[in-house]
């Protein structure tokens, strides 16, 4: 199949958008009001806004990376770095509203959660709508949750992994998440629990002018196992849109993980992922992941993996 045709595909795929619905749109800029606007819009717990507090003040230090894209057309003061849409979370496809649903349906999230997934989360522009898990793995105390759940269910289990594989400050864009990150996956693998059937979280950034900035918290205790599959997709705007997630990884002695991930973005979207993993004793992972663009894509995506395995 030749090089256009390919192109083509993927943008009759993703490439259709909404109309621009919110129920709550941040302002648009970086300051500490916005922040703490933010993380009252969370309902965040103390620590956690001051926790976001402090990375925008390590954001505010840091210098742009120079080993990445070329980051000229980025403004900060242009990117509404919190959007949420007209729903709340929903654990009944039919309780989504129509229009997200349907974004989801062409998409194909409810037919594959059907055919071959053991749980699903989707993520419209910056909160998770709707998600779901078989119940044989809750009875195995498998925990799979949006992170603002597992922040105030899981509060301890999330307080000693959040940010610690991946610090603030790395670089500037995961100072950046720190303080505006929203939305995202938790998951939790008890010890010698293997999960057979992949979960699956979906994040669609719908708004222009904005970013979005999902957490991805994953911890594989040992002798456990687990296939966790993300995928992300915007339409395409002539506008500049962010996309700074974070994913950590955490696959204990004798674990093993697969984390597969599919992104199809488009020219205008800035993709600055920070993506890593700590690996334990004979433990074992496999990474894949597939970038996807439309045409003229204009280079403006970075990826940084990091692997550090555990010495004892």
């Amino acid at each position: 199949m030749s090089k256009t045709k390919i192109e083509e595909i993927n943008q009759n795929i993703y490439d259709f958008k909404n109309k621009d619905e919110y129920d709550f749109k941040i302002r648009k800029g970086l300051t500490p009001q916005i922040i703490e606007e933010i993380s009252k819009q969370k309902n965040d717990p103390d620590w956690m806004r001051d926790f976001r507090l402090k990375a925008l003040e390590v954001y505010n230090q840091l210098e742009l990376p120079t080993w990445g894209p070329d980051l000229s057309e980025l403004d900060m003061s242009e990117i509404a770095t919190y959007v949420r849409p007209k729903s709340n979370l929903n654990h009944s496809w039919e309780d989504v509203p129509d229009d997200i649903k349907d974004t989801f349906d062409k998409l194909g999230i409810p037919e594959a959660e059907k055919r071959s997934l053991a749980g699903v989360g989707a993520q419209y522009d910056s909160e998770v709508v709707y998600h779901s898990m078989k119940e044989e793995l809750i009875q195995q105390g498998v925990v799979y949750t949006d992170m603002e759940t597992a922040v105030r269910e899981y509060s301890d289990l999330v307080k000693n992994h959040f940010m610690k594989c991946v610090p603030v400050y790395d670089h500037k864009f995961v100072a950046l998440h720190g303080a505006v990150w929203s939305g995202g996956s938790f998951v939790y693998v008890p010890k010698g629990v293997k999960v057979d059937i992949p979960l699956q979280s979906y994040f669609r950034l719908n708004s222009p002018e904005s970013g979005q900035f999902e957490h991805t918290l994953i911890i594989v205790e040992e002798g456990a196992s687990l296939h966790f599959i993300e995928g992300c997709s915007a339409p395409k705007y002539n506008k500049v849109n962010l996309h700074a997630g974070c994913v950590e990884l955490y696959v204990k002695d004798n674990a093993y993980l697969r984390y597969s991930t599919i992104e199809n973005w488009s020219k205008n979207m800035l993709n600055l992922n920070t993506k890593k993993a700590i690996v334990g004793k004979n433990a074992k992972m496999d990474w894949v992941s597939r970038l996807v663009w439309v045409e003229n894509f204009n280079a403006l995506s970075d990826e940084y993996f990091e692997w550090r395995r555990c010495e004892n």
